[in-house]
């Protein structure tokens, strides 16, 4: 434990839920890993959740993390923005940090606002947003436009993704920090009741965990899974937050052997990913997967596609596909089929590889050092 002096008032936004509910994605993930450590070494963390219509508050403490609690619109983009709007200016009014976390460098305008009242502002960036597909246009220029404000407003930005690290560098001359996610997940009871709920059995599926949007690359893994011949199913976990017509023509397959669960979450999810067959990660841009990290973790093969993210947490120690190519992908499944012994020795060297390089304690300890430094 922090000596009084040396505790930290942190308060957090740009993610949606602590605990993890329906549309929740790698910020949450990322949220309900860090914070709660915060809280461990010593600090008061407050966190701000989104509520959209028709939700209602999971809690108002997430393992020693105070919740607040805020409703918002279903709009892509502009949801965030009331939301982060809203939190801001409730964290200077409230005094309920000196420190502020910011996920998503979309929100760097708020940054202004909490300097000018004298906090200490720190974002952490996964990627180079205005590259996903999900965004329309004004959405990827708005996205163009705050990169300049990420670069200039908060006392430092922290990534978890090297390569955006270097082009935001390369780009604003200046020098950001480099924080990997973490690996590890809690211990967990591996029973049979999600597999008995959903009717699948233990090393009978692929799996793929995550939104149900263009850039995750699913428009390439259903049809290459269609045209492999396997009893084996793919399992689909997860969602968009707002279905959109390009999610319905995903699910309207007529293969029989493709499964979409909806929103699966906590030691549920893990169960599946430990006894997946092999995990598929399709997707065209990432920052660094925190799933493909905690399938790395649990020790499950995984296929994913050769985008350099992908690529800097894997190593050698996944089949890869060309991005973007479904005959590629058909093929790496095809592969991982035919050749068990080297796709589970993969795994086992994954497994080690997650162990060395990616912990969650780690991180905690990292972004305490950075919010007392910088």
């Amino acid at each position: 434990m922090s000596k009084e002096k040396d505790k930290l008032r942190i308060a957090a936004f740009g993610f949606r839920s602590i605990p993890l509910r329906e549309g929740c994605a790698g910020a949450d993930k990322f949220a309900i890993e860090l914070f709660p450590r915060l809280v461990k070494l010593g600090h008061t963390v407050t966190g701000y959740n989104r509520l959209y219509p028709g939700q209602e508050p999971l809690c108002t403490e997430y393992k020693g993390v105070r919740i607040i609690n805020f409703k918002t619109f279903r709009h892509k983009g502009l949801d965030t923005l009331y939301h982060s709007c809203r939190s801001t200016f409730h964290i200077i009014f409230r005094n309920t940090g000196k420190i502020v976390h910011i996920q998503n460098g979309g929100n760097s305008i708020w940054a202004l606002f909490l300097r000018l009242a004298g906090k200490k502002v720190f974002i952490s960036q996964d990627g180079v947003d205005w590259n996903r597909e999900k965004w329309p246009w004004y959405g990827k220029l708005f996205l163009r436009a705050s990169s300049f404000l990420t670069a200039y407003l908060p006392n430092q930005v922290i990534f978890d993704n090297v390569y955006a690290k270097a082009l935001f560098e390369g780009k604003f001359r200046r020098k950001y920090l480099f924080i990997p996610f973490g690996s590890d997940v809690s211990e967990f009871e591996d029973n049979d009741e999600v597999f008995k709920k959903f009717g699948i059995t233990k090393k009978g599926f692929f799996l793929f965990v995550g939104r149900f949007i263009p850039d995750k690359g699913l428009h390439y893994l259903i049809p290459a899974f269609e045209r492999v011949n396997t009893e084996k199913k793919l399992v689909l976990v997860g969602g968009s937050p707002n279905p959109s017509d390009y999610e319905k023509k995903l699910l309207s397959t007529k293969d029989s052997r493709i499964m979409s669960l909806g929103y699966v979450y906590g030691d549920d999810t893990l169960r599946l990913m430990k006894n997946a067959y092999c995990y598929i990660q399709p997707s065209d841009v990432e920052g660094l997967s925190p799933v493909i990290l905690n399938v790395m973790g649990i020790g499950t093969p995984i296929i994913c596609s050769d985008i350099k993210e992908n690529i800097f947490a894997v190593s050698d120690t996944a089949l890869l596909f060309g991005k973007g190519n479904t005959e590629s992908l058909r093929n790496a499944i095809e592969t991982s089929l035919k050749e068990t012994g080297t796709l589970n020795e993969n795994a086992r060297r994954a497994k080690e590889r997650a162990t060395e390089l990616f912990s969650w304690d780690k991180v905690a300890a990292d972004h305490q050092e950075i919010f007392r430094n910088y």
